[in-house]
């Protein structure tokens, strides 16, 4: 299976950028939680949110609830993160990954993807 993510670029602080988990060769997305993470230059990766499978529950880390929205779409095997009221401090790359037949949370990771950066900057 791979992840690909998509949507990231420049933007102004205060502006929105939606960003995009496309998974190709797994049997379904629906069987996967995806989690979306960030990793700045100098700091540590950074949990963002994750959606589980089944019925969708939807988590954040505190600092990203308000900002970001995650949602996903089983039928475009896509899974979706939507960055509003963007700062310099969002600056990062940004990665999703899928958790197979689990719940999010529940232990590491199975798949990453490449990562998309984002960079926000006047």
């Amino acid at each position: 299976g791979q992840l690909v993510e998509s949507g990231g670029g420049s933007v102004q602080p205060g502006g929105s950028l939606r960003l995009s988990c496309s998974v190709s060769g797994f049997d379904s997305l629906a069987y996967y939680a995806i989690g979306w993470f960030r990793h700045a230059p100098g700091k540590e990766r950074e949990g963002i949110s994750c959606i589980n499978s089944g019925d969708g529950s939807t988590y954040y880390t505190d600092s990203m609830k308000g900002r970001f929205t995650i949602s996903r779409d089983n039928a475009k095997n896509t899974v979706y993160l939507q960055m509003n009221s963007l700062k310099p401090e969002d600056t990062a790359v940004y990665y999703c990954a899928a958790l197979f037949l689990a719940t999010c949370g529940m232990r590491e990771y199975d798949y990453w993807g490449q990562g998309t950066q984002v960079t926000v900057s006047s």
